[in-house]
């Protein structure tokens, strides 16, 4: 496996606690919410696998629902820990989809992203940090943990290197109804 070459066989989205009531908090929600939505729908037209977890969602809620509708029938686990990989239930399942590369969305970067990341690093993923799909409430911890994120070995990226790494090439139908999410 190439390093920093996203291969669709092995890749898959990892959707982290994209939940209204915490997006509600983050500096830079809107670009967060932007982005996630681009990329689950991107994430549909290419039949992409992807993961969800929920944090304690009986008081922080459902995943925003216009990134959810997109993502179909993907797996939602629900989490109290901070770390997805802390979890036996996530774990198994996260096994059974068969993703060696993982893009990581979602929120908080310096908390449940790192602490995710940091293990799926240790376990032996490839990890993807899509970093204007990522957020804190405090700018300064956003920045540390991409920084800290990159220093752990993760690829720090953006959604637009994200989806055309995926695509690979121009001209498929699949590539126009992609390029039309960012236009």
């Amino acid at each position: 496996m190439k390093r920093f070459e996203l291969e669709r066989d092995k890749a898959g989205f990892l959707f982290i606690d994209i939940q209204d009531k915490l997006l509600a908090a983050i500096f830079n929600k809107d670009d967060v919410l932007k982005n996630n939505i681009i990329l689950a729908k991107a994430s549909e037209i290419m039949g992409m696998k992807n993961v969800i977890t929920l944090q304690y969602p009986k008081g922080l809620g459902p995943m925003n629902a216009e990134i959810r509708k997109p993502l179909g029938d993907s797996i939602e686990l629900e989490k109290s820990y901070f770390s997805c990989m802390k979890d036996e239930n996530f774990k198994a399942e996260f096994e059974k989809q068969g993703i060696k590369q993982v893009i990581i969305t979602g929120i908080e970067t310096h908390i449940c992203v790192f602490q995710t990341a940091r293990d799926m690093i240790e376990a032996g993923y490839e990890v993807f940090i899509v970093s204007d799909a990522v957020g804190s409430r405090a700018k300064l911890n956003y920045k540390n943990a991409l920084k800290n994120l990159r220093e752990l070995g993760c690829v720090i990226t953006t959604t637009e290197t994200v989806l055309f790494d995926l695509l690979k090439k121009a001209g498929s139908d699949e590539f126009k109804k992609v390029q039309n999410l960012i236009k």
